[in-house]
C-alpha cells in the first residue's frame, strides 16, 4: 500500500490539475469568439499556449506514471512549474481581453466545479480504498473520511459565496481558488497517507 497510496496522491494531485485546466480552457475558448478583434488576436494566442501547456502537462504526467511511482514523485516539482505556467497564463489572458466580470465568473466557476469534482472524486477512490482494509483500523478511516468531506464541505462554501457576489476581480478569485486546491492537496495527502501507514494492501 504505501507504493500504492503514494501513487494515489500524485495521480490524484495532477488529475485535479488537469480538470481545472480543461474547465479554463473550455471558459475562455466559449468566451474568446465574442472578443475585440485586436484583443481577440491576443486572447486566441494565449488559448493556443494554454492548450499546449495543458498537452505538454499531461504527456509529462503520463511519461512518468509509466516510468513508476518514484519518477512521478519526482516530476512533481516540474508539474508543478507547468502548472504555474498555466495560471500565469490565464492571468495573461484576463489582461489582454480586459477585466470582463462576467468572464471571469464564468472561468471561476468552471474550476470551482473541477475542484468539487476533484473532492467527491478523491472521497470516493479513497472510501473504496479504506474498504480494503481489515475492520480494525476502520474507525480511523470513518475519521479521515469525516476530516475529507468536512475540508470539502468548507472550500465549496468559500468558493459558492464568491460565486454569489459576482463583483471579484480574477486575482481574488483566483486566490480563492488557490487555497481551496491547497486545502484539497492537505486533505488528499492526509488522506492517503493514513492508508499509507495502515500496511494495507491494494
Amino acid at each position: 500500500m504505501p507504493t500504492q497510496s503514494t501513487m494515489h496522491f500524485y495521480l490524484t494531485w495532477a488529475k485535479e490539475r488537469i480538470d481545472e485546466m480543461d474547465a479554463a480552457l473550455a471558459s475562455l475558448e466559449a468566451k474568446a469568439t465574442g472578443a475585440r478583434a485586436q484583443s481577440k488576436i491576443k486572447a486566441d494566442e494565449i488559448i493556443v499556449d494554454l492548450t499546449k501547456r495543458r498537452g505538454e502537462f499531461e504527456a509529462l504526467l503520463k511519461t512518468q506514471m509509466d516510468a513508476g511511482e518514484a519518477a512521478l514523485a519526482g516530476a512533481k516539482a516540474e508539474l508543478e512549474r507547468h502548472w504555474a505556467g498555466f495560471e500565469t497564463q490565464v492571468k495573461a489572458y484576463f489582461d489582454a481581453a480586459g477585466q470582463h466580470a462576467e468572464q471571469q465568473q464564468a472561468t471561476f466557476k468552471g474550476i470551482a466545479a473541477a475542484q468539487a469534482s476533484a473532492w467527491r472524486e478523491s472521497t470516493d477512490r479513497f472510501r473504496e480504498a479504506a474498504a480494503k482494509v481489515t475492520t480494525a483500523g476502520s474507525r480511523n478511516f470513518d475519521a479521515v473520511l469525516d476530516q475529507l468531506k468536512s475540508d470539502a464541505a468548507q472550500a465549496g462554501a468559500h468558493l459558492e459565496k464568491l460565486k454569489q457576489t459576482g463583483d471579484e476581480s480574477w486575482s481574488v478569485l483566483s486566490a480563492a481558488l488557490s487555497d481551496s486546491r491547497k486545502a484539497f492537496d492537505r486533505a488528499n495527502r492526509a488522506a492517503w497517507d493514513a492508508l499509507k501507514g495502515s500496511g494495507a494492501k491494494s
